[in-house]
This record gives structure tokens, C-alpha cells and sequence, in this order.
């Protein structure tokens, strides 16, 4: 919560590092590393600015540090070389084999199941074991008609229990698929398994049953704790990736290619096809630069798609072009984007796949990234695109996405926060001594902010300086606005103060209580707050920071009247602003509302200021800021991020309404704009995300595809 810190070092260490360091020195034994970073910057930034910096020679006595309590340092001014750090720490400690995925094991599992105990396959995003199982069983002699499967969902039930008995009694292998879809049912199968008798001569030693769910805390314990566990994830890199898709049925299978007559032209298509499988899967790993939602692609979508792929390729007669159009509508559309549910998640698949189901694929040695590391291989037999796999790079760079280099700190920050919000989970609340310092530091916290927090909005002065008025929609806005943020901050005084309270036994500490208490003591937003709140990634300390500066913002609008350039960022529902200043020109040019939709002008540096004159029509806004790319103010239109900057201060923008007939059509990028930096949330009924505000037309030289896959977005507010 510690405000304004002086950072010595902000020329190359940002503000919210060098807040988590001086947080650090409040323990040993970092006790003095402020000051060690403020007499030996070029040694301290040496280390910040290397490529591994856990393996470099820290400064002075922090070079003596265990690798433990480096790590600390590497999380508070690299935090996205942590897992390189972590990694190295289990390495050394504990072996190398606990930081290698084991191998999947489908016979030895197997083996260790029986009629009673089944064979539970714990799912992670994107795998489906389904093909993998049947394959196996052909292997060792299960006969195809004996493998019976049924994806469970509503109404599934009675028919997976009547599968079973019959599996019981004639040796089938029974797959129910999805047992997290199917919570209801989970108490019968519970029972139904633990009934299973292997002494009865009614059952069958060949039956087996195999379960496959998402990790669910509604699956059945028992289940669990008697079954043989296995988990099995999709393969990671493109590389690994690529293998994996060229030893899968159908691709594997060399009858795939032989009996098509336009052989060279499938080889080609099933490259580009499988390159976009992975591709896809990949940009899982940067976030929401990737995907807005984290879709869960898998080697199904692949089959069915290759299938229908050599399908066309087959059919089409031999002097006609490809069917490009059905195929990019049919894989991209239907078989992937059948899982697609974000607009603009929709926009990036179709923009990929146009990269390469496309003429140009068959030119010979056709580059599929700038670089041209990643080729279309010469035709051949199915082992000559194998040994073409093997030998590509192990670690891809993000031009293969179409992203920046940045890309790759902001898929390691990811990977960092997702580790460590893990462990977080694990911690447990302690006792004694431990439960008193708790307290303590929780009892000053709720006084700091309670201290921070500014008096209640006077609804009642507010509506009578700025009465409702028909042209003059802002000051309903800004009602609004003032009784949405007391709603929250009502919310936010009233557990404080009763958590102070209940600290020092004067009121219950109830189950509510409680929670916000050990969600403030981790520097977390209290769920009770979030209910009431506009979304926010921050942490404690910065949401609180951000809340007082919203209410501020609204206060300075009370006292002196609208402002010139409106903080966009500090509205609590965006899109109120948005329709009031519509509203307001729609009346004042007497025109529909529907008719109209904004224009935008990106403003030159300093051009418009608070003291400037508010535009005739629209208004200026301000606080967006740029992920991706940034904003060239010499050139006046979008550019390439600077290196390790990640987030960039968009300009000032003037929404200018218009009649969408009179709107001029320019080179430019649609960029979407976001409230938080997580892109996603519930669809809402206009069909968008809710945390979706509005696309921005932004000037630019360069295709709006490459833009599209650079993931660039604005976002109100940073998670810092």
C-alpha cells in the first residue's frame, strides 16, 4: 500500500519493481537491498538486463544468497525469468527427473486396472485420449465393436449405466467421456462402481471401464482414490507439436497420400493444415495476445479436418484450382471455429488459416514465417516430413506467430503469475503468533485504506447542480456514475470496519469476514468487493490506488464541470459515457441515434490539453493504452513496440460522431478496445464480451492482418 516510493533506479527498473523490492527488504535477509541496488546500479543492472539473470554474479553479499532467496530478487525486477530460475532450483536440489513430464503410459495403466477399478484420465486443455485408447486397443486384440463410448451430459445417464452392465457381463471396455459435464449423475456411478464385485461370476475379466473429466471437485472421491490416474497433455512447442500431428491417424497412415491423385498438392495442404493446428495451440501460451479465450483445440479437429481436406483434394478435377474458399470456411468456420465464441478470436483463426490454405503453398520451398526457418518440405514420403519436423528449432521465436519478441516476456510473466497464484492456493492459515502478526498487519491495512477512501457522493447536490437534461445527457452520467461508486464503496467501508471489529473480538468474525481477511492478507481484492466492482486484474494495493483515483476524478468533474479530456479509464460502465456523448449529438443535430457511430482522430502530442477548448461535437478522451504496438506521434500512425516495453500510453483520441454514410473509409486497424487486460468475460447480450467497450479505427501503413496477429488491443487499465 506504500504510495509515490522515490525509485533510484526508474531510468531502467520500472515503479512496481522497485516497490516489490523495498517491500522485500522488510525481511532478511534482503534487509538492505534498496540500498545495495542504489550504490551498485551498473552491477544490479547487468544482472536485470541479462538473458538468465539468476545465473549471474549478484552484488557484494547478496552473491552469497541461497538459490531460494535469489529467486526472490529475480521475482521482483525480472519476474518473467522465474520459471527458468524455479526450474534450475528443483534441478539442483531435487533431481533432474521432477522437472521432466513422464511418458504416457497407456499399457502400464493398463495393466495395474481391473474389472473394479477403473481407469480415470485426468484431461488438460486440448488433449483427447479417445484416439490414443482405441488405437491401443486394437493393438492388443479388443475388437472395435467391444470398445463402447458416450460423451455424458444431460439425459446420458440411464444409457452409460445399461453400457455398463451390458460391459459387465460381455467384457467390454465401457469409456464414458466428460464426467465433468455430468455432475448429477456422478453419485450413481460412484455407487455403480463400488458395487462392481470381481468374485461375481457375473462379471467379466476382459471388462474395463475408462473415465475421462476435467479436474472437478464434484468427481466422485472414492472413484478417484481406487482407480488407476493418468493425465495426458497435448504436446508442448510447435516442434513436439508438429511430430505428434504427422504420427496421428489419418496422417500417419501412408495410404492417406498414395491413393490421391493429386498427391504433391494433399502433402502440401496436410503441412500448412498441421502447421496451423500447432500454430493455434500455441498462441495459448502468450495469453490474451493468443486468444482472448484459451480454446481447447484438439487432434479431433485435426482428423476431421484432414479427412475433408484429401476429400475435396480428391474430388476436385484435375485442371480446376483448389477449393480454397470451402476449405478455409470449413476448417476455419466450422471444425475450429465451431469452439470459437469471442468475435474477435474469430477474426485471428480465419486471419492464420488465410496464411495457408492458399495458392502459394505449393511454391516450392514456401516460407511459412518471415524468418524462413518454417517451410513447406519438398514432397516425399511420410518419414521425409518427419525428418524435415526434426530438424526445426526446439524453441520457436514469436515471428512465427506473427508476434514482437516482446511476446515471449509476456507468455513468461504468464507462466510466472499462474505458478505462483498455485502456490498461493497451497498456503494455510496459521496459528499462534503467526495468526496475532496477521492481525496486526491486517488492522493497519483496513485503517490505511478506510483512511484513503474519500466521504460518499451527496447524490441529492449532485442532481441539483446537473439536473436532467435532453441536451445535455453527461450529467445523467454522471449521477450514475456517483451511485455506482458509493454502492462499492459502501461495500468496501462496511467490511473494513467490520473485519477491525471482529479483529479485536468485538463483533463475530464470520465466514465473509474471514475470507476478506485472508484475501487482503495475500494482496488480493476481496471477493466481496469484486461482486460490486468494474472488473480489475490489479493487486490489492494498486486497485485501492486506481479506486481513489477514479473517485477523484468524478469529484474534480462535481467541483469544476466536465473536463475537457475525459479519463475514460475512470468510468465504472464505460458504455453509459460512450452513448451520452452519441446521445448529446444525435439531439443537437436532431438526427437518429442509430444513424450515427463515431469517427476518430488521433491527436498530435500536447495538441489538446484540460485547458483546451471542448470540441464542438464528440468528445476527447484519454488513459488507453496500447498492447502490441505502439503509437508513433512522428508519423501519426501505428508502430512496432519498442523492446521489453509492453504496454504504451495511446494517444489523445477525439470521438467524433457522424452519420455513418458521411464517414470516410482509410487505411487503418479496427482495435478493439478492452476494460482489462484479460480480454475475456461473459457474453453479454449484444453478443461481445463484457469486457469488450468499442473497436477504434487507428491509422496505419501496414495490413490489418499483421496487426490481427501481433494480438494488438487497448485496454482502460494495466494489471499493475
Amino acid at each position: 500500500m506504500d504510495d509515490n516510493i522515490f525509485n533510484p533506479c526508474s531510468e531502467w527498473l520500472l515503479d512496481k519493481s522497485w516497490a516489490e523490492l523495498t517491500r522485500l527488504c522488510r525481511m532478511e535477509p534482503w534487509a538492505d537491498l534498496d540500498t545495495s541496488f542504489e550504490k551498485e546500479q551498473d552491477a544490479w543492472r547487468a544482472v536485470y538486463e541479462s538473458k538468465q539473470p539468476h545465473t549471474e554474479i549478484f552484488p557484494g553479499k547478496y552473491n552469497e544468497l541461497s538459490t531460494f532467496n535469489k529467486i526472490a530478487i529475480v521475482r521482483c525486477i525480472r519476474p518473467d525469468r522465474v520459471i527458468p530460475a524455479a526450474r534450475d532450483f528443483v534441478t539442483e536440489f531435487l533431481g533432474e527427473r521432477f522437472i521432466q513430464v513422464p511418458p504416457f503410459d497407456l499399457s502400464g495403466s493398463y495393466a495395474d486396472s481391473a474389472p473394479e477399478r477403473p481407469v480415470v484420465f485426468i484431461l488438460s486443455s486440448g488433449s483427447d485420449p479417445m484416439a490414443s485408447l482405441l488405437k491401443f486397443g486394437s493393438e492388443i486384440g479388443v475388437e472395435a465393436e467391444k470398445i463402447q463410448s458416450i460423451s455424458l451430459g444431460q439425459g446420458q445417464g440411464p444409457i452409460a449405466r445399461a453400457m455398463i452392465e451390458k460391459g459387465l457381463k460381455e467384457g467390454n471396455w465401457v469409456v464414458l467421456q466428460n464426467c465433468h459435464l455430468c455432475v448429477s449423475w456422478m453419485t450413481a456411478l460412484e455407487k455403480i462402481v463400488i458395487e462392481i464385485d470381481p468374485e461375481d461370476p457375473g462379471t467379466h475379466k476382459d471388462f474395463r471401464l475408462w473415465l475421462t473429466s476435467y479436474p472437478s471437485k464434484d468427481f466422485p472421491v472414492t472413484v478417484l482414490q481406487n482407480g488407476v490416474k493418468l493425465t495426458t497433455e497435448p504436446p508442448k512447442g510447435l516442434k513436439n507439436n508438429l511430430i505428434d500431428s504427422w504420427n496421428r491417424d489419418p496422417i500417419a497412415d501412408s495410404a492417406f497420400f498414395e491413393d490421391c491423385e493429386k498427391n504433391t498438392e494433399l502433402k502440401n495442404m496436410t503441412f500448412a493444415l498441421t502447421f496451423f493446428h500447432a500454430l493455434i495451440q500455441e498462441r495459448r501460451e502468450f495469453g490474451a495476445l493468443g486468444w482472448n479465450i484459451p480454446y481447447e483445440f484438439n487432434e479431433s479437429d485435426l482428423r476431421i479436418s484432414a479427412r475433408q481436406l484429401k476429400m475435396f483434394i480428391s474430388e476436385c478435377p484435375s485442371d480446376d484450382e483448389l477449393p480454397y474458399k470451402a476449405l478455409r470456411y470449413l476448417t476455419g468456420q466450422c471444425n475450429y471455429g465451431g469452439r470459437v465464441t469471442d468475435d474477435n478470436d474469430r477474426v485471428t483463426i480465419t486471419t492464420i488459416l488465410d496464411l495457408f490454405f492458399q495458392p502459394h503453398i505449393h511454391e516450392p520451398n514456401y516460407a511459412l514465417s518471415l524468418s524462413g526457418d518454417y517451410r513447406v518440405p519438398p514432397s516425399g514420403p511420410v518419414a521425409g516430413y518427419l525428418e524435415y519436423i526434426e530438424g526445426l528449432p526446439v524453441q520457436c521465436s514469436p515471428e512465427v506467430f506473427g508476434m514482437h519478441d516482446n511476446a515471449d516476456i509476456t507468455k513468461d510473466m504468464k507462466e510466472t503469475q499462474d505458478m505462483l497464484s498455485a502456490i498461493l492456493l497451497t498456503e494455510g492459515s496459521g496459528g499462534g503468533g503467526a495468526s496475532s502478526g496477521k492481525d496486526e498487519l491486517l488492522d493497519t491495512l483496513c485503517t490505511d485504506i478506510l483512511t484513503k477512501l474519500p466521504p460518499r457522493f451527496d447524490i441529492e447536490m449532485i442532481q441539483a447542480k446537473y439536473p436532467v437534461s435532453y441536451n445535455e445527457s453527461m450529467n445523467t452520467v454522471l449521477a450514475q456514475e456517483c451511485i455506482r461508486y458509493n454502492k462499492l464503496a459502501d461495500v468496501i467501508r462496511d467490511s473494513l470496519e467490520k473485519l477491525k471489529k471482529a479483529i479485536v473480538g468485538l463483533v463475530v468474525m464470520s465466514g465473509d469476514l474471514d475470507k476478506v481477511g485472508s484475501e487482503m492478507f495475500v494482496g488480493k481484492i476481496p471477493e466481496m468487493w469484486m461482486d460490486n466492482s468494474y472488473p480489475s486484474l490489479k493487486p490489492l494495493g494498486g486497485y485501492v490506488t486506481d479506486l481513489i483515483e477514479r473517485l477523484n476524478f468524478l469529484n474534480e468533474w462535481i467541483a469544476n464541470g466536465p473536463p475537457t479530456i475525459s479519463w475514460i479509464s475512470g468510468f465504472f460502465f464505460t458504455q453509459s459515457f460512450l452513448t451520452g456523448a452519441l446521445q448529446n449529438y444525435a439531439r443537437k443535430h436532431k438526427l437518429p441515434i442509430d444513424a450515427i457511430k463515431y469517427d476518430f482522430e488521433m491527436m498530435g502530442d500536447g495538441v489538446v490539453t484540460q485547458k483546451s477548448k471542448k470540441p464542438e461535437d464528440g468528445v476527447y478522451i484519454e488513459g488507453l493504452f496500447l498492447e502490441g504496438c505502439r503509437w508513433d506521434y512522428a508519423t501519426m500512425q501505428l508502430a512496432e513496440s519498442v523492446p521489453k516495453e509492453l504496454f504504451t500510453p495511446a494517444p489523445v483520441i477525439w470521438l467524433k460522431p457522424d452519420l455513418v454514410s458521411e464517414i470516410k473509409p482509410a487505411p487503418h486497424y479496427k482495435c478493439p478496445v478492452y476494460r482489462e487486460a484479460s480480454r475475456r468475460g461473459v457474453l453479454a447480450t449484444t453478443g461481445h464480451s463484457s469486457n469488450f467497450v468499442m473497436y477504434i479505427r487507428i491509422p496505419s501503413d501496414m495490413d490489418s492482418s499483421h496487426w490481427t496477429l501481433r494480438g494488438v488491443a487497448m485496454i482502460t487499465q494495466l494489471s499493475d
